[in-house]
């Protein structure tokens, strides 16, 4: 299906072929990021689905040729925050992450396809699914502290159970995983090729043997390249096992790598409450038992970002507003950051509870 423009079309696609319930995220313009409408109207679908005897399963996918979700409306986010309107901001996160729970509790076999880009946001549908399929073109990424913001939607879950120290590299620098990569830090399951996803979503479709859908993707699954992650652990894992951001910074200039020094430059460009936090969060997160309790864990610091911190709306600024991509973050250095902000940001408690 091709979609040639954002306009009268429904935002999300949600109709019911045989045993097969499909969402189809349809901005195609802007990447298919999301909103609070497309929030509620999958929502919506997966409630009248998980009633449907005859749906089995979900298959999400994207309109358009670049990707799946480009993540969450960080400009609506960005009017929200500068415009004092907090508690907009706090219903829309609460039904994202109660989407982003549903999905992975779903009782349904669910199948996400992250074609080409799928960051932040498209990470929260995607990336909690029980059968991930990634391809040649996927892009993956958590990228908030590129806005001086914190990795969400469940982001933390899935970097803090990466290999070694994958996910606080992850996280701090918001790198860009193919799809090889992301099968690595396990973000994904399924290598398939996106030449082969039609024929997959018609097996899906048609249900051909053998019938369940994981079994299914194995008949187009293949071997991927090896991941670029392979040769780079030894550097990540030393460096960002190190105590603190300043401590990264350190070792990642020790390092004889050209890429340590370079991701030590990028930190050192990055929002430092955005970075602190992030390591912070990534590493409380091991500890919880849940993709809940750790969705209720980033509420609570992204409405310390909404509500207390310059360094949001100054981020998306930079990137989205001006696009000048020279923000002017407070404080401005590692050194300057009050050495509890981490801890402040963690017992922050949100007007309004996540759950209940």
């Amino acid at each position: 299906m091709s979609v040639p423009a954002d306009g009268p079309e429904e935002k999300v696609l949600a109709r019911a072929s045989g045993s097969l319930g499909r969402l189809t995220l349809n901005r195609p313009r802007s990447i298919n990021a999301l909103d609070l409408d497309m929030i509620r109207a999958i929502s919506l679908a997966l409630d009248e689905w998980e009633a449907d005897t005859d749906i089995d399963t979900i298959l999400l996918d994207g309109a358009g040729e670049r990707g799946l979700c480009a993540g969450g409306d960080v400009r609506g986010l960005y009017d929200r925050t500068v415009g004092g309107l907090a508690e907009d901001s706090a219903t829309f996160f609460r039904e994202e992450y109660a989407l982003n729970a549903r999905i992975a509790e779903y009782p349904k076999p669910f199948v996400a396809l992250a074609d080409g880009i799928t960051m932040g946001g498209g990470i929260g549908l995607a990336g909690h699914a029980p059968v991930r399929i990634v391809t040649e073109r996927s892009q993956l990424a958590m990228p908030e502290t590129r806005i001086g913001f914190t990795p969400d939607v469940g982001g933390t879950w899935l970097l803090s159970r990466a290999p070694g120290r994958l996910g606080e590299f992850l996280g701090l620098t918001g790198a860009v995983m193919n799809g090889s990569d992301a099968l690595h830090a396990g973000f994904a399951d399924h290598f398939v090729p996106s030449e082969n996803l039609d024929g997959l979503r018609d097996a899906l479709e048609t249900r051909a043997d053998p019938s369940s859908p994981a079994e299914l993707v194995l008949l187009f699954d293949e071997t991927p390249p090896p991941s670029r992650f392979v040769a780079a652990r030894e550097w990540i894992d030393d460096a960002f096992a190190a105590d603190s951001v300043v401590e990264i910074i350190e070792r990642l200039r020790a390092r004889p790598e050209a890429e340590a020094s370079a991701t030590a430059d990028l930190l050192g460009e990055l929002s430092p409450t955005g970075l602190v936090v992030t390591l912070e969060a990534i590493r409380r997160v091991r500890a919880l038992p849940s993709l809940r309790a750790a969705l209720a864990q980033e509420y609570g610091l992204v409405m310390w970002f909404v509500t207390t911190q310059p360094d949001l709306a100054e981020g998306i600024r930079a990137q989205v507003v001006d696009k000048d991509r020279s923000p002017k973050w407070r404080p401005a250095t590692l050194a300057e950051l009050a050495p509890d902000a981490a801890a402040s940001a963690l017992a922050f408690s949100p007007a309004t509870p996540l759950w209940g």
